[in-house]
């Protein structure tokens, strides 16, 4: 496809989204919630079918050596699909939040003054590797009242077609229009320029990837962007803490999966815990293959309490055995792995790893495992970021588990949405005024 022929494509999708914006605007919530429960049928019927599309996007990413990471994050698995269609209806069976009126409030004029939930009208998501976003965007954008124009990555494009097909064949069905949900057909990265640049029909861009995709759209859309760049998480261990639980959740936190944002990436321990906690961790890590990127205390304690870490110390050095523990280098405290890789480091107690956390992170999720009640409420309101956690793992940053049904990214971002985006950061607040024919002197 020629660049005249992406432009007037993409104009094209632009004008049908406007005009399917408004008829969303306007949808009652009987027929949105019907179109998501369709596609959370379809979804569970088509699951096979998907399979074999999603297959040709994994053969391909092989072939074009896509990493681990990436291909991971590729899978439409039969898990994938029933919690896309778990979201659908949870989202269904939410309360339709368009339309309602907040804080109305009497003036001395005897006006009534309040604001009124609406839709954004029509957002551009671009996204990367997980084909699932397809139904997370999707089934937002019906919710809320909104049209979206789709554009996934080159490497899932078998997979976001047949569900952008799904998606269209439900909103048909509940009697809505099919260009409320539109996908960008071709891969050429044209059309992403084209899509960031027409404020005339998209209200709010959304890019959901890597830090240099975000970047770019940062830098040349013309029209407001929700982001994060990356998601560089941290988890703290306190003085005084559950020992025990603080094992149990460090470990969540980074090996129930490496590739989402929302997996811890360092490891901040109190210097009054460490000598307990760390060889604890260390081993439960080193078991499982995490290299562990320390800072020289937090190297010596595990070095001197873990006898199976010096002896693969030993290795390291002697028979080409990739080590498990090495020092760590300034950028390590800054780094988004989403791999198999975490960086440890001591600190004095909760006011330094504060500190290191609104220094290094990328206000993405941090949380502390405590047992003191002040030093939880001193990081939950110091602590800069879009998610602050108390005793639990940052895996659970996430808009499914915020009961949100889905998000459509996690903003790190300050104005309009913070943190995972569901139904409220797709919507805006317009100003309504009541009278009985009161008039300004």
């Amino acid at each position: 496809m020629n660049a005249l022929n992406i432009t007037e494509t993409t104009q094209a999708l632009g004008a049908q989204a406007k005009v399917a914006s408004a008829q969303m605007a306007k949808a009652n919530a009987a027929s949105k919630n019907l179109a998501l429960k369709r596609l959370a049928a379809l979804l569970r019927e088509n699951t096979e079918a998907l399979q074999v599309d999603n297959a040709k996007d994994i053969e391909r990413a092989l072939a074009n050596g896509l990493s681990a990471p990436m291909v991971d994050r590729l899978r439409l698995t039969p898990k994938v699909l029933e919690t896309c269609a778990q979201g659908c209806e949870q989202l269904a069976a939410m309360p339709d939040i368009i339309g309602e009126i907040l804080g109305m409030k009497q003036q001395p004029s005897g006006i009534r003054v309040g604001q009124m939930r609406v839709p954004i009208g029509v957002f551009g998501m671009i996204f990367e590797s997980r084909p699932n976003v397809t139904i997370e965007a999707a089934s937002l954008s019906i919710k809320s009242g909104n049209a979206c124009i789709l554009r996934g990555g080159s490497e899932a494009i078998d997979s976001n077609k047949a569900l952008a097909k799904l998606v269209q064949q439900a909103l048909a069905d509940a009697g809505l229009p099919t260009e409320a949900v539109q996908l960008v057909q071709t891969t050429d990265r044209e059309a992403v320029g084209q899509l960031i640049a027409m404020p005339q029909y998209v209200d709010v861009i959304i890019p959901r990837g890597g830090k240099s995709l975000i970047e770019r759209i940062s830098r040349e859309a013309k029209v407001p962007v929700i982001k994060h760049l990356d998601g560089n998480c941290h988890t703290y261990v306190d003085d005084p803490c559950d020992i025990d639980m603080a094992v149990k959740v460090a470990d969540n936190a980074k090996t129930q999966k490496y590739s989402p944002c929302n997996a811890s990436e360092g490891l901040l321990v109190a210097r009054g815990v460490a000598a307990a906690f760390l060889p604890r961790i260390g081993a439960v890590y080193a078991a499982k293959g995490v290299e562990m990127r320390c800072c020289p205390e937090s190297r010596r304690i595990l070095e001197t309490n873990l006898p199976a870490l010096q002896e693969n110390i030993a290795q390291a050095a002697t028979k080409n055995v990739a080590p498990v523990i090495v020092d760590a280098a300034e950028q390590d405290w800054y780094e988004e792995y989403l791999a198999p890789i975490i960086s440890i480091r001591v600190v004095a107690g909760v006011d330094e790893a504060i500190a290191h956390i609104n220094q290094y992170s990328s206000h993405h999720t941090d949380a502390i495992l405590t047992r003191d009640h002040m030093h939880a409420q001193q990081f939950l309101r110091e602590v800069d970021s879009s998610s602050v956690m108390v005793n639990t793992s940052t895996r659970f940053a996430d808009g499914f588990e915020y009961g949100l049904g889905a998000e459509i990214g996690i903003s790190t971002d300050k104005f309009h949405a913070r943190g995972p985006v569901g139904i409220e950061g797709l919507t805006s607040l317009k100003y309504v005024v009541l009278g009985e024919g009161e008039i300004r002197t």
